[in-house]
């Protein structure tokens, strides 16, 4: 165990430090991973390519693989080897790299732990996603960069080389807990409509009176189409964004009412996907700095169609 490099030395300090291996969530695992191999470098592909080498696990690459999937890992002559797609894009291999990590160390954790059971498959490849994904965007300087950008997700896409999809799902699993709030992703679909791809939401429990509640349906969930009038559906037609900074909820001075902000990204000016990002309308400034760039049509009177 004298191998600092070695993947089952680092599984074994994860769980000296925390006892067993489901005693730390993947945020910690990510965190301790980062510490441990990354250090003050940046996760590019070819020093995860180097991490992984010295762990003594093998990389290969091929196109061979079906459309669907973007890398696996497989044990040959008792060697661990990683697969990636070769076509596959910067930010697709980072990901495939850290989740098939992820992968064999759950198979490590055993040997080193007799009472951990290993995850099954679909809970496995979910850990690894959620490992992944934390290794790529740190807790901390992501949250100081969402707010920074007001919630832009195409905009921290951007910044991060990643897709809107990851980053719109790990806004979810860093605001879950602290803010009201409802994202959304939507994309045309194969039939030519438009439909919710992705989708994240979050609730205050610090302070309980800082949500609505019994609004689940107004909030589109996956694969629902867009609604004819509604924001996101003029953000489409008119390949602008648009922000509406109170949709009435109920009658009455009282109702504190939402503010919702649907963001088109162009592609020779025409909308390929549109984020959609709604706050109580008291949290509105936090949307400002996006708000401040875009300079989206603003909406009076606005009600209920998100």
């Amino acid at each position: 165990m004298d191998n600092t490099r070695d993947l089952r030395y680092f599984c074994y300090l994860l769980i000296r430090k925390y006892g067993s291996p489901d005693k730390a969530s993947e945020e910690q695992k990510a965190n301790e991973f980062r510490n441990h191999y990354l250090r003050d470098l940046a996760p590019s592909v070819q020093a995860l390519r180097d991490i992984a080498i010295s762990c003594g696990i093998k990389l290969d690459s091929s196109d061979t693989m079906p459309a669907n999937l973007r890398g696996f890992n497989q044990v040959i002559n008792g060697t661990n080897n990683i697969i990636v797609k070769d076509s596959d894009t910067i930010s697709g291999m980072q990901n495939t790299i850290l989740h098939e990590i992820r992968e064999i160390m759950e198979s490590v954790f055993p040997s080193l732990c007799r009472e951990y059971k290993p995850l099954k498959t679909v809970a496995k490849h979910y850990a690894a996603n959620k490992f992944a994904t934390a290794v790529l965007l740190p807790e901390e300087s992501f949250t100081e960069k969402v707010y920074e950008t007001g919630f832009d997700v195409i905009e921290l896409a951007n910044s991060y080389s990643k897709s809107c999809s990851q980053v719109l799902l790990r806004i979810g699993e860093v605001f879950q807990k602290k803010l009201f709030f409802y994202a959304a992703l939507y994309e045309p679909s194969l039939d030519h409509g438009w439909r919710v791809t992705y989708c994240a939401s979050g609730r205050n429990l610090e302070d309980p009176e800082a949500n609505v509640y019994g609004l689940d349906s107004l909030f589109p969930r996956k694969n629902r189409g867009v609604a004819p009038g509604s924001l996101v559906d003029m953000a489409i037609k008119q390949g602008k964004p648009h922000f509406a900074e109170k949709i009435t909820l109920l009658h009455g001075n009282d109702d504190v009412g939402l503010a919702a902000l649907a963001n088109p990204f162009l592609i020779r000016d025409v909308p390929s996907k549109v984020v959609l990002m709604v706050l109580l309308a008291p949290n509105k400034r936090l949307l400002s700095p996006q708000v401040a760039r875009l300079n989206p049509a603003v909406i009076d009177g606005f009600h209920l169609h998100l």
